[in-house]
């Protein structure tokens, strides 16, 4: 797809390979929304002359807000990008009761995405989301999908990357004319793990991340690629790519477990709203 004149939504573009997507694909002529927590997103949107808004994804009434102003204002939206993560230390819950790594990585952008619904089928969009190659330490318990029993930030994280993956295959199958896939952009230099334990801080906050992480434009070039290339012809509908390739998923992965999945975010999504 050629970008130019088009619609696209990226979520988190604060920082990180959500910026770096939103500056390339503007360079390429896109109309782009971006969201994000910071002041950061006001300082991006001017400098790409484009629309934002601040939306924290640990709060759905804010999703909601976004999804409705969205419908008011943009007629079409081409791409849709659920791109907002996070890893946490400590187990949190949120103000709609869910526990805080499954509402910011999989809950809200399953919101949104259910929240645009028609206008996404009308507009026979693209929907990526960003997963992560640690998808595959991910386990989905349906007993337990809040980790009351057990918390462990890096199998959470895993967990609702793993979601992110079942998500997009889903989509691909429930929304008619959309097209959905997620990616792994690779260990990237943010900073995404402020908000993580010793090991994730380590990695992503000391002077290691020049030795082990890639820079968010190399991080986007996945991205990018789904975006700008064609569906059915350059990549599957519903499959999860790294460097441009089908790439490792978790077991779980499976268009029965995909379906489970969407059923039970719908409800607690639905239930959180009430």
């Amino acid at each position: 797809m050629d970008p130019k004149g088009k619609t696209i939504v990226i979520t988190g573009a604060s920082s990180g390979i959500g910026a770096a997507a939103a500056k390339i694909l503007s360079q390429k002529g896109a109309k782009l929304i971006i969201t994000g927590r910071s002041d950061k997103t006001k300082k991006i949107a001017d400098e790409l002359n484009c629309d934002y808004y601040l939306v924290d994804y640990a709060r759905f009434k804010d999703v909601i807000v976004f999804a409705k102003s969205l419908l008011k204002t943009h007629p079409r939206i081409d791409v849709l990008v659920n791109n907002v993560g996070g890893v946490f230390a400590d187990r949190r819950i949120t103000e709609d009761g869910n526990e805080l790594t499954l509402q910011v990585n999989h809950l809200s952008g399953f919101l949104l995405t259910l929240l645009l619904k028609e206008r996404l089928e009308e507009s026979k969009a693209i929907v990526i989301n960003t997963s992560s190659q640690v998808n595959t330490m991910g386990q989905i318990d349906f007993d337990d999908l809040q980790s009351e029993k057990k918390y462990d930030e890096h199998r959470v994280y895993g967990t609702t990357k793993l979601m992110n993956i079942l998500h997009a295959m889903e989509i691909s199958r429930r929304y008619k004319d959309v097209n959905a896939a997620s990616f792994h952009p690779g260990g990237v230099a943010t900073g995404f793990g402020r908000e993580g334990g010793k090991l994730v801080k380590m990695v992503y906050e000391s002077p290691l991340r020049h030795l082990f992480l890639i820079s968010p434009k190399k991080g986007a070039d996945t991205l990018i690629w789904l975006i700008t290339s064609t569906p059915g012809k350059d990549w599957k509908p519903g499959e999860y790519y790294a460097k441009r390739k089908p790439a490792k998923k978790n077991p779980q992965v499976s268009e029965s477990m995909a379906r489970k999945m969407w059923d039970a975010s719908e409800k607690l999504v639905n239930s959180s709203r009430h």
